[in-house]
């Protein structure tokens, strides 16, 4: 149950309903993060433009490796909402679901390849020790993997995002859909 009013979709009227409204329409359906918004409407229009921008935005990041750090952070995090929705997503990709629990139990048991581990690893220390990020110890390790700088800041875009939204989630009690997260449009 969450730990604040939240305005569902059957009650919303102006703004929030067209917010909604969009949202259903363009995703297939509405999912608890955006309903714990909805007592300030337009949080849930400008968190869409973050979330579509990092994780759907042409970047050189693909888009399995922006869902795997996804589901490495809020691993990380103790999120089971966004570990769940996420892993779902990137099971879209991998088509493996045993793969995709491996990862978020722990990513060096995932059989990623060294670039794809790096990135993990980068996620997972910025996310469970920020302060032992150094240019020396992760950035360098990317680079020497052929991440590009532009790349680089996406991968920590991402992961910002996450750790952003899993506060979010876990602050205020969001809990899972009925249907377990399943069924958006992941492509």
């Amino acid at each position: 149950m969450p730990y604040i009013r939240v305005i569902p979709h059957e009650q919303a009227e102006g703004n929030l309903r067209k917010i909604y409204d969009s949202l259903v329409k363009t995703r297939g359906k509405l999912a608890e993060i955006h309903q714990i918004q909805s007592l300030n409407p337009e949080s849930i229009v400008t968190h869409m433009d973050l979330y579509l921008t990092i994780m759907f935005g042409k970047s050189p990041v693909r888009r399995y490796q922006r869902e795997m750090m996804a589901v490495v952070v809020s691993a990380a995090n103790k999120c089971p909402y966004c570990v769940a929705h996420h892993g779902e997503a990137l099971n879209h990709f991998w088509k493996d679901p045993d793969r995709v629990n491996r990862l978020a139990h722990d990513f060096s048991n995932a059989g990623l390849d060294d670039k794809d581990l790096a990135l993990c690893r980068y996620a997972f220390d910025l996310t469970a020790h920020p302060e032992t990020i150094s240019e020396n110890d992760h950035i360098a390790k990317l680079k020497k993997q052929g991440i590009k700088e532009r790349a680089l800041l996406d991968a920590n875009l991402v992961i910002a995002y996450f750790n952003f939204v899993n506060r979010v989630v876990t602050g205020l009690g969001v809990e899972l859909e009925a249907d377990g997260g399943k069924g958006y449009d992941y492509d």
